[in-house]
Formats: structure tokens, C-alpha cells, sequence
């Protein structure tokens, strides 16, 4: 019996619903590896308070596009294969499903290893647990998905392939929806972001009134003062509204910075990180003033510490 041609239709179909298929899983994983994260930080780790601002915005788009491609390419090729069963037959749908088998059964091993090791350097966490779950259960599904393809159980049984189909599609935006109650919508993230920037904004210009104060043993009396055109320093202004920071002189030493916040400070927000030491004094080092803030307007009071930020001398 002559063993079936390979047309490029075949080829690039199982190409395009691998490819898909491998891309949507990772996304997946690393999503959910993003949810564990916020909802479980480690305190040795320097994670961002915005989530949007890193992966998550892309895995998200990815399952939201490749998922429906992924079920629609592998519906055509089941629909093929009833067809024409010789399409069951051809090398590429072989390799296909053998290479899949391949990786999710060395994933899952890899991952087994990986938890007997942490287990024992004494290093599992609750998150670590979750995430070797995780791992474990996508490929897992994944390893007996197509290891019932191999064996034509879903051309048997094409109503139960159909179900797995709508699930897969189903767990997909649960997972999408539900993260958007953990970590907030995009629309929510702009409003971290504003206050981020915000926060930002206020410590540069922190540096700046205490670069002030060493250089002329006094506060600026306001903002403007802090203007430098030949370093091309303009005090930031809120982002949100346009309108420049408030700010006031309460002592010789102490000054005040304001601002209108649009959430509560969240953890590992820039608002609760540890600042550089400025410049010229990293032996000293500064850890940062506490710039947690509720809703709304919120004032910070610093009072230069001469000893700490003693005056500048003069060059002349």
C-alpha cells in the first residue's frame, strides 16, 4: 500500500496548530506563574506594582488570539482525517503528536526533579508547590490529549472532541477573567501607573530640593526655583492633571510634597522600594522615606539632615 502524500496543505496546518499550540501553553503557564506571583509576592524579589507593565498584557492577547486558531486548525484536520482516513497516516501528523508526547513527558519529568530538589534544599513554598502544579497538569492534559490522538480515540469519538475543544477554550477565558479580579483591569493598571509615575516624580524632585539645599544652605521657595537651563532641569508636573506638584517651605530644613493619588499604595509598588544613595554619597546610602499613600491628596514632610547631606563646598 502506497503510504499517503504530504500536500502543503497538510504541512502547514499540524505547523500552524503546533506552533500555535506550543506558544498558548507557555502563555498560559507564564500567566498563571504571573497570577501566583502578585497574589503570593516574594519578599526577595523586586516585582513590579504594575503586572500590566510586564508579560501579562501579552500572554493575555496570546491566548486570546491563538487559542480560537489553535481549536479552529485542529478541527480542520480532524474534519480532514473523517474525510480521508489516510491523513492519519501521513509522517507529519505523526511527528507531530510523537514530538508533543516527547516534550510534555520530558516537561514532566523535569518538573518532578525540580520539586524533589527544592524539597530537598529545604526551599518549597506554597507559590514554588503551585507552580510545579501547574507545570504538572498542563502537561500532563497535554501528554494524554495527544496521546489519545495517536491512538484515533478523538476520530472515534468526535463529540467528546468537540467538548475538549469548547473546555479548552472555556479554561482560557476563566483564567483571563478571573485574573482580571486579581490583578486589576487595564483600566484600574493606568491609574497604578499614574501613581507610580506620580511617586516618581515626587522623589526626583525630593533629589532635587535636597541638591538645592547643599548647594545654597536654603529651600527653594518654590518649584520654580529648581529650574537649571544649563542641566535642563524643569520640576515634573502631575501627568495625570498637568498641573505641577504641591509644595511648601514648613522650616529652614523642612519642606512638604503633595499629591493626588488615585488608589492606596499596593505592595512592591516604587512607593515602598528602597532608593539609591545620591550621588557623591553611596557610602552613606539613604533609605528611602516612606512614600505610602491612601486615595486622594496626600502631603510627605522631609527635613534635610545636615549631617547626613552636609552643604556643598565651593568650587571658588
Amino acid at each position: 500500500m502506497d503510504k499517503p502524500r504530504i500536500t502543503p496543505k497538510d504541512f502547514f496546518l499540524w505547523f500552524g496548530a503546533m506552533a500555535t499550540l506550543y506558544v498558548s501553553v507557555f502563555a498560559f503557564i507564564a500567566l498563571v506563574f504571573n497570577y501566583l506571583n502578585y497574589t503570593m509576592p516574594d519578599t526577595l524579589s523586586q516585582y513590579s506594582g504594575d503586572p500590566y507593565s510586564g508579560g501579562v498584557s501579552y500572554q493575555m492577547a496570546s491566548l486570546i488570539v491563538l487559542v480560537p486558531i489553535f481549536i479552529l486548525l485542529m478541527r480542520l484536520i480532524h474534519r480532514g482525517i473523517e474525510h480521508d482516513s489516510s491523513r492519519a497516516e501521513i509522517w507529519v501528523r505523526r511527528w507531530a503528536l510523537f514530538l508533543t508526547l516527547f516534550v510534555a513527558g520530558v516537561t514532566i519529568a523535569g518538573d518532578l526533579i525540580t520539586l524533589i530538589m527544592y524539597f530537598f534544599n529545604g526551599d518549597v513554598t506554597l507559590r514554588f508547590a503551585f507552580k510545579v502544579l501547574v507545570i504538572l497538569l498542563v502537561a500532563g492534559a497535554g501528554f494524554l490529549h495527544f496521546l489519545a490522538d495517536l491512538r484515533d480515540y478523538w476520530q472515534r469519538n468526535p463529540l467528546k472532541a468537540r467538548l475538549v475543544g469548547y473546555a479548552t477554550g472555556a479554561l482560557v477565558i476563566i483564567t483571563i477573567v478571573v485574573g482580571f479580579f486579581i490583578i486589576g483591569t487595564p483600566w484600574q493598571a493606568r491609574l497604578y501607573r499614574y501613581d507610580e509615575q506620580k511617586v516618581s516624580d515626587l522623589q526626583n524632585i525630593q533629589y532635587q530640593v535636597v541638591y538645592y539645599w547643599q548647594a545654597k544652605q536654603q529651600l527653594p521657595a518654590a518649584l520654580a526655583d529648581l529650574a537649571d537651563p544649563i542641566a535642563g532641569y524643569t520640576a515634573p508636573r502631575d501627568p495625570q492633571t498637568g498641573e505641577p506638584y504641591e509644595y511648601a517651605v514648613n522650616g529652614a530644613r523642612t519642606f512638604e510634597l503633595c499629591a493626588s493619588f488615585n488608589v492606596p499604595t499596593r505592595p512592591y509598588s516604587v512607593a515602598v522600594r528602597t532608593a539609591p544613595a545620591l550621588p557623591g554619597y553611596p557610602e552613606k546610602g539613604t533609605e528611602n522615606d516612606s512614600w505610602k499613600h491612601d486615595t486622594g491628596r496626600t502631603c510627605f514632610e522631609r527635613t534635610i539632615d545636615p549631617e547626613r547631606y552636609p552643604p556643598l563646598k565651593s568650587a571658588l
